[in-house]
Parts: C-alpha cells; structure tokens; sequence
C-alpha cells in the first residue's frame, strides 16, 4: 500500500474514533488543545499559507467533534496560537506544547488531539516529516507514546 494510501486510510481511521468520542471531547482542555495542534501543525514547516489557514476553518466547520465548540472561538484560538508561533518560532512553540498539554490529565483527550494532528497533518494528501515531527512532540507533552499512532 502507498504510503498515501495509508495515511488516508489512517486519517479515515482515526476521524471515525473521533466521532465515535464526540460526546466525551466537549471540555475547555481539549478545545484550547485542539487549536493549538491545528496551529503547531499548520507551521510546522516554519510558514502558514493560505491553504493551511483554509484546511483549518474546513476542519473547524466540518469536524463533528469540533462541532461541541463555536467556530468563531475556535478560528480566534487557532490565530491567537500561530501568532505566538510566527512571533517566535522557539517560545512559540513552547507555549502552543503547554496549551497541548493541558489535555494530558485525560487520555481520551489526549489521544483525540493528536488524531486531531493526523487528521489536519494529511489532510492536503501529504503528512509530510514536519508534520509529523510536531505531532510526535506534541506526542511527549502530551504523554503518549508516538508508536501509539504510527509516528
């Protein structure tokens, strides 16, 4: 199987168990998370371009699970977020991991934001090395081991 194909197959995966969670994801940890993985993902190779910034609102918009929040606080926490990161990339990058971290103290949470990372990550049909070295990280902060998802 091509490695696109398997990440496809991995995203479909994984929104699935998102979906299937819906009704366990509605804290303020897992939003304020979620943004700030959408953001740490879409700058993961040092720049935000429109298509990222459009993946976002689209994931925002369609994402039944994102669906619990309002997309406007949403949209406002995922800028808030990659302007700390193109402020500064490395206190940035610090501060947008605590965000993700706050979802640590539940596991359902935690592992909801990375699929979250997964899913915006390949989104564009390639979860490149970038993207996935930032979900692996935010992996660590958030206790989980990155093999959990393939990373």
């Amino acid at each position: 199987m091509a490695l696109w194909d398997r990440v496809k197959e991995s995203a479909a995966t994984m929104q699935t168990q998102l979906v299937a969670r819906k009704n366990d994801l509605k804290s303020g940890a897992f939003r304020d998370a979620s943004m700030a993985m959408c953001a740490l993902v879409a700058a993961a190779d040092g720049t935000v371009d429109p298509s990222e910034r459009r993946r976002v609102a689209q994931l925002i918009a369609a994402n039944e699970v994102l669906r619990n929040f309002d997309a406007t606080d949403l949209q406002r926490r995922f800028e808030d977020n990659l302007g700390r990161l193109t402020a500064d990339r490395d206190f940035g990058r610090v501060s947008v991991l605590q965000e993700i971290a706050k979802a640590k103290k539940k596991p359902a949470e935690a592992r909801a934001v990375v699929q979250i990372g997964i899913v915006i990550g390949g989104a564009d049909g390639d979860f490149d090395k970038d993207e996935q070295a930032v979900v692996r990280e935010a992996c660590f902060a958030l206790g989980l081991p990155p093999h959990e998802f393939d990373l």
